[in-house]
């Protein structure tokens, strides 16, 4: 009488078959996470003399021309009429952006909330004084507070922005907010503080 052979169980080869596929994700280059740009924002809430001081600072610290944003709305509790420039933003690439981005990151001491972080994989911070980022100090400028919005990507997110033959960006390849927090914490050896309670 032949015997009957039984099938091996599956599910530890299952796990080494993800285990696999997640180690060969992790060497894919293609999966590299990189800074796509950095945005510097300074709003200051009205127009005049402390706009052009701030457009000062930002133009010190990133060597480019700051771009004017306007109000939306008129606000009339903040004096704010709609179409006035009001804030002064600034977009850095490249080596330049990862420069100004460690500066700001040595401030906080590289800690940054979990709700810093969106689902898309991006962060942002603030911090109080410019001059902590190692610009000298102008009596006739002030102090000045900055945002810092960091966008990341992989390779191949320009291909829904690209002129010809757009596409979009498959949901394995997107970046999600766990990867971007495990990127920094590699990267920056960063610490990540519980969110604020509201």
């Amino acid at each position: 009488m032949a015997k009957t052979k039984v099938p091996p169980s599956t599910k530890g080869a299952d796990k080494t078959v993800a285990g696999r596929i997640q180690k060969d994700k992790e060497k894919n280059s293609m999966r590299d996470i990189k800074i796509r740009k950095l945005c510097l924002n300074i709003c200051v809430g009205e127009s005049g003399d402390r706009l052009t001081r701030a457009a000062k600072v930002l133009e010190q610290l990133t060597g480019q021309n700051p771009v004017f944003s306007k109000a939306r709305y008129t606000v009339r509790s903040f004096g704010i009429r709609r179409n006035e420039k009001i804030a002064v933003h600034c977009t850095v690439r490249g080596v330049k952006a990862e420069e100004i981005l460690e500066k700001g990151l040595k401030v906080r001491e590289y800690e940054l909330r979990k709700d810093m972080f969106s689902d898309t994989g991006n962060f942002g911070f603030g911090i109080q004084e410019h001059i902590d980022l190692g610009i000298k100090y102008d009596p006739s400028i002030g102090i000045y507070g900055l945002d810092f919005f960091v966008v990341l990507g992989r390779a191949g997110y320009n291909v829904p922005h690209r002129r010809k033959k757009t596409g979009k960006v498959g949901i394995q390849h997107r970046l999600t907010k766990e990867e971007s927090i495990k990127w920094f914490q590699q990267k920056y050896d960063g610490i990540i503080l519980p969110p604020k309670k509201k």
